[in-house]
């Protein structure tokens, strides 16, 4: 998701990937030619999957028809099919395309309805400068020239991490597509051969063709009576060749002032600033006519869009001209025109959208949105606003995102494709988004994030819309309480309607967490979804990249999926990565790849209510691992028929059941807690009470942004988490959210074999709560094992409740005490092993959610990293005392995904946290997946408290990473 109000820091969408990038991607496509095999004749090939076309009754009613170039003739070579990110088949509708890259070379289409214009997806190379070529391809129909179509790859081509840059030189190179249309200038019918064709390879080495849409346009729409002409009534300029702002600005306040419609004749318009429009109708003669575009020569932050008044306190924040003050915006309608910009690069402050600001009781219809940031950006607080029958094309960032307080709100009927990021999005920032849908749209390509999405809000429906082809850092459909301000009131709230959904190669890998993303998935990385109901029904989800229904980041409950088809998935049926609570039926699974259809290492923490008409998905033995590589290809290759509307009897489920209530003090071991690490992590954790949403689930999250509170002002309380058998415990760690001012909590701990006697293993203290120090406490446990260990809180100077962002419990290690703040730490033998783990962290900055515990947390797959291009940047760990130390290990995940890239890191040392010696040099270390991504620094034994790595550089990302910051004695 774009963030595009100023003032605010918001962490980029998803993670930025770290594959290694492969064929058709990279410099190869920068300014050389794409090796391909050039064939004489042609047989069209059958496509990798689906078309978003093909599912009846779903999706928006589009004027054209859709023609994919690996089905028809060519004389090229057929690139694909792949899914993965980085390579250029990946982006294309269907993961597949053709590249022609010789003088002569075609594809030809074949008419199969009258057809006088053509809209057709393609890729050239980026130049060497990262600023585009520019070529052209000949449209032939019937073997005549109709005319040469100007084609660029300007609007194409990003690098490096969110939110991206146009330099070749940097890493992950993406977005490569663009689009163009051209009228015929004469009607052709049924059967007529249209050629897209290379007449020169001068201009550009290789051009690849995607798809074409093949339209039937109208005449261009009469000028009504009685309305003011933009043109003849107040001098805008139809060639384009001067700038129309103030033209349209003034033809827009007299249509207001006068209550008259504000047409806009056909002809090219430049605009090189907003036009701020209230109370008025602005109309063109229809969106192939009529044209806004352009972008101010200096003031790159001034742009072509049509812009509704800010809301004072609203959900901008950035700079306020007196004329676009004063909003909502009431009673505007815009239609039958488009706004075809000129944006090349993603700036997220700048307001160079199609649309925004706000605007209230009013409607966007039949209005062609492209190469843009946005389609339609809008900051709330607003009511009452749609955007229907339009199309939303080639953005640098989301197609349509209601932010701040939308309410009564929807997109229906409209046609999406290659947006840099979530397609259609609701972010409820501060203020909630209420009853707000997406409806009957269809959506294609998108590059980054979500196809729909919900950040928070109450009463959201997401229905009848179909969605095909995510590419990275996403999924289909997410319902999320993630991203500033989505808590409390913001968050997912009320009754949720997903419902009548088709989901084509939705789901992608995430290649900074290392595993694939759902089609379908939920994220409670804010606080808990709970006390709201999710419906899913009536649901196609088909021919999944990876997992089809996923659960992660936090704990949620309320989730009821009814007559769900899941037909293909390249992993699981279920990827289980959090504590939940569903309903299941008539959820009928085929063509998972995996034999085991469920992934899931939070044990008996998912709990299962199952109905009538489940098969495929289920199993009382899940999977717990690591990660499979994805096979693609199990989905249907004809649209489903027949999707009932009741689930549907198939099989009996299973006789035993996973719990629909928490288990009993008793219960029989589920998956066994990990052998190493935080044993409580992801494991059954309950509460004596909690305040509002910050529930028992998150203090086990792996979150520490997250955290579980009390009922206020009455003590005792406790936490209790299950381990999942009896198990050897050391140690207790019990973390605070970084940012949260210095407090002292008494607490004690007990452990219990069964659940139900409890001895105490720690008497009641106070521990002192510092985020100097990271806002950790170590607790040390005596000698032995036990399944449950709970909390009792009796105080807390901070706040009258129990309080833990994170309660981590270790084993197999001996005890360390942290020092108190005002006396020296003791000196007790250091533990034999690494002594850096779970102990207090700081680092200089961080990325997204990836904070420096992540690199002492004992699991190699999750993994600090700081700010993008700030180098320097360092991570200390705190040993708890002054140690002999003569040896660090330094790892990254051990994937694959994480290609082999050299840090550049120097090793310090301090025994007082202020004044710092160097003990190893900077110098370049090789993390090499192929040696377990880990690297050994060793230097002269020495005695410190406090270890510190310094990064200066990194081959792959231009950040400091470490999944692991481990330190020996020896």
């Amino acid at each position: 998701m774009a963030h595009h109000t100023t003032g605010t820091t918001v962490a980029p969408t998803g993670r930025p990937a770290r594959a290694a990038l492969a064929a058709f991607a990279g410099a190869a496509l920068v300014a050389t030619a794409v090796s391909v095999v050039s064939f004489s004749t042609a047989t069209p090939a059958r496509a990798a999957g689906l078309s978003p076309f093909d599912i009846a009754g779903r999706g928006a009613t589009v004027p054209f028809v859709e023609q994919e170039a690996e089905n028809a003739a060519h004389t090229g070579t057929k690139i694909g099919p792949t899914r993965y990110y980085g390579q250029l088949p990946s982006e294309a509708s269907g993961r597949e395309a053709v590249t022609l890259d010789a003088v002569g070379e075609y594809v030809e289409f074949t008419l199969t309805a009258p057809a006088n214009a053509v809209t057709f997806r393609y890729s050239l190379p980026d130049s060497a400068a990262g600023t585009g070529r520019d070529a052209s391809i000949d449209l032939r129909a019937n073997g005549s020239l109709v005319k040469a179509v100007p084609v660029t790859s300007r609007y194409g081509w990003y690098y490096g991490g969110y939110p991206f840059n146009n330099n070749p030189g940097d890493t992950n190179p993406h977005h490569f597509y663009d689009e163009t249309r051209a009228m015929f200038g004469t009607t052709y019918p049924a059967g007529a051969k249209i050629r897209l064709q290379v007449s020169s390879t001068a201009q550009s080495p290789t051009f690849t063709i995607d798809l074409a849409d093949f339209e039937l346009v109208g005449g261009s729409i009469a000028k009504p009576a009685g309305v003011l002409d933009v043109v003849t009534d107040f001098g805008a300029d139809p060639s384009g060749a001067t700038d129309s702002t103030a033209k349209f600005q003034a033809a827009v306040d007299a249509g207001k002032a006068q209550g008259k419609t504000v047409w806009i004749p056909a002809g090219t318009f430049t605009l090189w600033d907003h036009v701020v429009v209230d109370g008025v109708t602005l109309r063109g003669a229809g969106p192939w006519y009529s044209v806004l575009g352009g972008r101010h020569p200096t003031d790159r932050k001034r742009a072509a869009g049509i812009y509704g008044k800010y809301v004072p306190g609203g959900g901008y924040t950035g700079e306020v001209r007196p004329h676009e003050a004063g909003g909502p915006s009431r009673n505007v309608t815009l239609r039958d025109f488009a706004i075809i910009g000129d944006i090349r690069e993603r700036i997220d402050d700048d307001q160079v959208n199609a649309m925004g600001g706000a605007m209230t009781d009013s409607v966007v219809d039949n209005v062609w949105m492209q190469h843009t940031k946005v389609g339609a950006w809008m900051d709330g607080p607003m009511d009452n606003f749609t955007i229907r029958n339009s199309r939303i094309l080639d953005q640098t960032a989301d197609g349509v995102n209601f932010h701040w307080g939308v309410t009564n709100s929807t997109v229906t009927n409209t046609f999406v494709r290659n947006t840099g990021d979530d397609a259609l999005a609701m972010w409820a920032q501060s203020v909630p988004n209420v009853n707000n849908s997406f409806t009957r749209n269809t959506i294609g390509v998108t590059v980054l994030a979500n196809h729909l999405v919900s950040y928070g809000g109450r009463d959201i429906k997401i229905t009848d819309n179909v969605t095909a082809d995510s590419v990275t850092n996403g999924g289909g459909i997410h319902v999320a309480n993630r991203y500033p301000g989505v808590q409390g009131a913001t968050a997912v709230k009320g009754t949720w309607t997903i419902a009548r959904n088709t989901l084509i190669r939705n789901g992608n890998s995430d290649y900074n967490w290392n595993f694939g993303v759902g089609a379908i998935w939920f994220s409670a990385l804010n606080e808990a979804i709970q006390g709201a109901t999710v419906n899913v029904t009536d649901t196609d989800i088909l021919d999944s990249s990876y997992a089809a229904l996923h659960w992660i980041e936090g704990q949620s409950s309320g989730i009821n999926l009814s007559n769900v088809r899941i037909d293909g998935a390249g992993t699981y049926a279920l990827q289980v990565q959090a504590p939940s609570q569903v309903s299941f039926a008539g959820v009928r699974a085929t063509g998972i790849a995996q034999s085991n259809p469920m992934h899931n290492c939070v044990g008996s923490g998912f709990q299962i209510s199952q109905g009538a008409g489940n098969s495929g998905w289920y199993t009382a033995t899940p999977y717990c691992g690591p990660w499979p590589t994805p096979q693609w290809g199990n989905g249907p290759t004809t649209p489903p028929t027949g999707t009932p509307t009741t689930p549907p009897p198939t099989t009996t489920p299973p006789t035993t059941t996973p719990p629909t209530t928490p288990p009993p003090t008793t219960p029989p071991p589920t998956t066994p807690p990990p052998t190493g690490g935080n044993l409580a992590q992801g494991r059954p954790v309950t509460a004596s009470s909690t305040s509002q949403n910050y529930v028992a689930g998150n203090a086990v999250d792996g979150n520490p942004a997250s955290y579980w509170e009390s009922a206020n002002g009455a003590f005792p309380q406790t936490l209790t988490v299950d381990l999942g058998a009896t198990v050897s415990t050391d140690r207790v760690v019990l973390k605070l959210p970084a940012g949260w001012e210095t407090r002292a909590q008494t607490l004690a701990v007990a452990g219990s074999a069964d659940g139900s006697a409890y001895s105490t293993l720690v008497s009641s203290a106070g521990y002192t709560f510092n985020p100097a120090t990271g806002n950790a406490v170590s607790i040390a446990l005596p000698a032995g094992s036990r399944r449950f260990l709970r909390l009792t809180f009796t105080g807390n100077t901070g706040w009258p409740a129990g309080q833990l962002s994170e309660f981590e419990v270790y084993g197999g290690t001996p005890p360390t005490t942290p020092p108190p703040t005002t006396t020296p730490p003791p000196t007790t033998p250091p533990p034999a092993g690494n002594l850096a783990l779970g102990r207090p962290v700081s680092e200089t900055s961080h990325a997204d959610v990836y904070g420096g515990g992540n690199a002492v947390d004992g699991n190699a797959n999750t993994y600090w990293e700081s700010a993008n291009n700030a180098f320097p940047q360092s991570l200390t760990v705190d040993l708890g005392a002054a140690r002999s130390v003569s040896r660090v290990v330094l790892k990254l995940p051990p994937a694959t995904a994480w290609q082999t890239r050299t840090q550049t890191v120097a090793v310090l040392g301090s025994t007082d946290g202020s004044s710092y010696t160097t003990l190893k040099p900077s110098a370049g270390y090789a993390f090499n997946p192929a040696s377990g991504n880990t690297v050994t620094v060793t230097f002269p034994a020495a005695t410190q408290r406090y270890v510190r790595v310094t990064v200066t550089g990194n081959t792959a990302w231009p950040a400091g990473q470490l999944s692991e910051f481990e330190v020996h004695s020896a």
